[in-house]
Parts: C-alpha cells; sequence; structure tokens
C-alpha cells in the first residue's frame, strides 16, 4: 500500500467504552498501579529502569509471583516511564515522582486516556520488534564471549517493516470482511503470516517460501503473546505440543482441522482504534464509519461510494440520524445529480440512502418526478412505500435509468455475478432493447453496452450488444 492508499472503512466503538478497554488492560493498568506505587524511595538506574533491588516490592505491589514476576514488573515500569505516567526527576540520584499524564488516567477524557493506551501501545511494539538478547546475554555473563548483535542477524528496519506488514494485513482482513455487528473473525497465524510473505502472483509457495513462513510463524508466536496484555489482539498461541513433537520449527498446517494449534489471532475494537491511529499517523487514508455524518450529502454520497454494503448503511443511518428526513431526502437527491463518471455510483447510493428514509420524504421525491436524472428513481421509491398517483414513466427515462444502473454496478462491484444475473434479465424482458438502447443519451450508453456484450453468456445476445455500442459510439463521436 502506498501512503495515499485508502482503506476499507473501521467500525470503531465509542471513544469512552474504548477508554475503559484501555484502562483495564495489563499493560496500562500496572504502568499505572507502579506509578502510584513510586515514591521518595524508588531509585532507577542509568537507563530510568528500576533498580534490581526494587523489582520484588513493584511485582508485590502488581500482586504477582512466580518466576516471571520482575520480567513483568520491569516492563509494567518501562510503560510507565516512555508514556509520561512516572518522571525522572534526579537522573544522578536516580529519583523518580508522578508524571503529568497520571491524572489522565482519572480526571481526563476518553480521548486524553486513549492518547496514554497509544504511548504504551508504541512502547510495546518496540519490545516486540527486539530479539530475545537473553540466551546471548547470559552466554557472556559466563565468559563464553562478547556481545556481537551481528551474530543475531536482526535488521530492526526489516523487523520493523515486517511486524508493520503483519499488523496493517490483520487490520485489512478486518475491515474489509466487515462483519457489522458480529465478532471480528479470528485469523489463522499460518495465513497471517503468508500474506506478508508470499507473492501474490506464486502459485504454489517453494519450500524456502514454507521455511520462512514457518520462521515468520514462530516470530509472531512471541511477538503476540506481548501485544496481547497491551489490549491489541486477542491471541490463541501456537500449541506447544507442536515445538514438543518435533526438534524443528512446525510446518503449516496441511488441513484445517488442526489449523487452531497453529495460532489463532484477531483485532480487538480496542486494537483496531489503534492500528487506525498509527496508519493516520503513517500517511494513510484510514476512514471510519461516522466520520461523514456531519458533512454535507455530497460527500455522504461520495466517500460511501467505494465502501461495502453493511458499512454504507451503517455511515448513512448515522447521517441521517443528525437531519430532519424531508431535508435530508432533498439535500441527498440534490447531490445525486450530474453526468461525471461517478455520479451513476451517486444515484445508487442516493436510491439506498433514501431506502433508509419514511414516508416524510415523499414531497422530495415528487418534487423530482420530471427530472431526466432523477424521476426514475423517484418513481421507483415513491411505488416501492406504496404512494398513490405515481405517474408511469415515458419510455425514454426508463431506458435512461437502466443504462445509469448498470452503470452504477459495474462502478460498485465490477463484473459481479450480480451484474450478469442483471444484464441477462434485461435483454430477457425488455425485446428489442439494442435497438433503443444505444440512443440513450446517457455519458455511460457506449460502456453499459460493451460490458452487457461482454457479461450475457449468449453469442447472439452479446454480438447484439457490441454492435449496440459501437453505434453509441459513433453517435456521441467517441
Amino acid at each position: 500500500m502506498s501512503d495515499s492508499s485508502t482503506l476499507p472503512p473501521a467500525r470503531l466503538r465509542p471513544e469512552a467504552e474504548l477508554a475503559r478497554q484501555a484502562l483495564s488492560t495489563p499493560l496500562l493498568s500496572r504502568a499505572a498501579r507502579l506509578a502510584r506505587w513510586a515514591g521518595p524511595d524508588t531509585r532507577v538506574d542509568a537507563g530510568g529502569g528500576l533498580v534490581d533491588e526494587q523489582l520484588p516490592a513493584a511485582a508485590e505491589a502488581l500482586g504477582l509471583s512466580g518466576d516471571d514476576a520482575a520480567a513483568y514488573a520491569s516492563e509494567a515500569w518501562r510503560v510507565a516511564v516512555d508514556t509520561g505516567l512516572v518522571e525522572i526527576t534526579d537522573e544522578e540520584a536516580g529519583t523518580v515522582t508522578a508524571g503529568e499524564d497520571l491524572a489522565l488516567l482519572t480526571g481526563g477524557s476518553p480521548q486524553d486516556v486513549l492518547g496514554v493506551w497509544l504511548g504504551a501501545l508504541e512502547a510495546v511494539l518496540a519490545d516486540a520488534g527486539t530479539p530475545d538478547l537473553g540466551g546471548l546475554v547470559d552466554a557472556i555473563a559466563e565468559g563464553e564471549g562478547e556481545l556481537d548483535l551481528s551474530s543475531l542477524d536482526w535488521d530492526p528496519e526489516a523487523e520493523a517493516r515486517f511486524l508493520d506488514g503483519v499488523l496493517g494485513n490483520l487490520y485489512l482482513l478486518t475491515v474489509g470482511d466487515d462483519p457489522g455487528d458480529a465478532p471480528v473473525p479470528q485469523v489463522p497465524l499460518p495465513a497471517l503470516a503468508a500474506s506478508v510473505l508470499v507473492p501474490s502472483d506464486m502459485g504454489e509457495p517453494t519450500n524456502d517460501v514454507l521455511e520462512q513462513v514457518s520462521d515468520a510463524m514462530m516470530r509472531l508466536d512471541d511477538q503476540f503473546r506481548l501485544l496481547e496484555p497491551a489490549g491489541l489482539v486477542e491471541y490463541q498461541p501456537v500449541d506447544e505440543a507442536l515445538m514438543a513433537e518435533t526438534d524443528e520449527e512446525p510446518a503449516a498446517p496441511v488441513d484445517e482441522t488442526d489449523v487452531a494449534r497453529y495460532g489463532m489471532v484477531r483485532l480487538t475494537p480496542l486494537g483496531l482504534y489503534g492500528l487506525r491511529a498509527r496508519l493516520l499517523d503513517a500517511g494513510f487514508t484510514a476512514p471510519a464509519v461516522g466520520d461523514l455524518a456531519d458533512k454535507g450529502a455530497d460527500a455522504l454520497l461520495d466517500g460511501t461510494a467505494a465502501f461495502p454494503p453493511a458499512a454504507a448503511h451503517a455511515e448513512t443511518e448515522q447521517w441521517l440520524a443528525r437531519r430532519e428526513p424531508l431535508a435530508a431526502a432533498r439535500e441527498l437527491l440534490a447531490a445525486a445529480r450530474g453526468v461525471d463518471t461517478g455520479a451513476p455510483l451517486r444515484r445508487l447510493r442516493c436510491q439506498q440512502a433514501l431506502s433508509l428514509v419514511g414516508a416524510e420524504a415523499e414531497p422530495a421525491l415528487r418534487e423530482v418526478l420530471d427530472d431526466a436524472e432523477l424521476g426514475g428513481l423517484a418513481r421507483v421509491w415513491l411505488t416501492e412505500h406504496g404512494a398513490r398517483d405515481v405517474p408511469a414513466p415515458p419510455e425514454a427515462m426508463v431506458f435512461w435509468l437502466t443504462i445509469d444502473t448498470v452503470a452504477a454496478q459495474l462502478a460498485a462491484e465490477g463484473n459481479s455475478e450480480e451484474l450478469r444475473a442483471l444484464v441477462q434479465g434485461l435483454a430477457r424482458q425488455h425485446s428489442g432493447f439494442f435497438d433503443t438502447a444505444w440512443r440513450v443519451e446517457h455519458p455511460a450508453t457506449a460502456d453499459v453496452l460493451e460490458a452487457m456484450g461482454r457479461l450475457h453468456p449468449d453469442k447472439k445476445i452479446a454480438k447484439e450488444a457490441r454492435k449496440a455500442a459501437f453505434k453509441a459510439r459513433s453517435q456521441h463521436g467517441n
């Protein structure tokens, strides 16, 4: 994706709900507890970390015990420092005090809380991209050598790009699937690793590529274990038994029955918010449902043009909720006019939006019955809503609306099965359709007829459509 890429819209939960989720994450809640625990006697080392002697007390303050308690306490402290929940007041003495941002967690707005959480997320993402130096440090402590980072074969920038690519694809899979109010689907770890490493034009992956996917799965397993306490993901780790069964890293699963053993991950609502914020910072256009609610109808119709149906529906509902029905209908109809290439899809989105408006909109639809561009869709709406005395459309309007509808479907879906069925139905219902259709004064007439020729399975009818397209281009001189 380039920096100018426009991504599908995200459905975000209300900020107050997300802020509550952020406060309850192990990562941020532990960091806040340590910030409140710290006092005049707290000591840190030159790097700002808690001195070893204080880690047991910090772990106890967090209610942690066991072999990993000190490590979790140390991580929570680093997050507290990185996010400004604590401040080092005397670097030489190594003393600390509560930071200004600590008060935001209890007295700030939801946006304030989420801002602190985003800082914590960046800290843990930096940790996730860093290799485990434990074994190397132990070897040095035992006198087996000197610290040699080159032996790790670690490229910090490449590692950050890989993790960003994986998270970007997880974001795309989450928003692109658009499950509406249903739970976000889990993504198998092998599929997520392959989405970054396997070229899109590669048929059967080579053994070398499969080995890279296997290596990446194990790296991601470690990274998602770190990211889950931050509230970014829900993660089902790789089954430990897989590693116990063989001395080698596990290969990708061969059937669906054991996919879950290889790790499953999904973005949380908070994670969706966090990744969208990072994408926006990186220069991407990452819309969210509700962004257009306070904008004009022209922005709504153009903005939802490329949205998946459920997202377009949700965006339109929010837009309508802020407006009086009759005024909204008039504004939508005015914005739907035009002869530019995007106009047919605008009118389709307008028609879909008007289907959500009640009978109060009827006067607006009657006002455009004689409009060449809007009269057809107005008649459809009035008929569907049981209005009386709806005038029959002239034949020219019927054909214009037909061309406009197919043009909109082409723009929205391309050569879909639904469009193929629509094309077949049109040719079947209107005998001599192509004899009249090429004369329709619509900018997309020739393109639509060409598409019908491409999509219709009957060779004779397809030929008629192509001949009609040729006549339409000759008539308009293009």
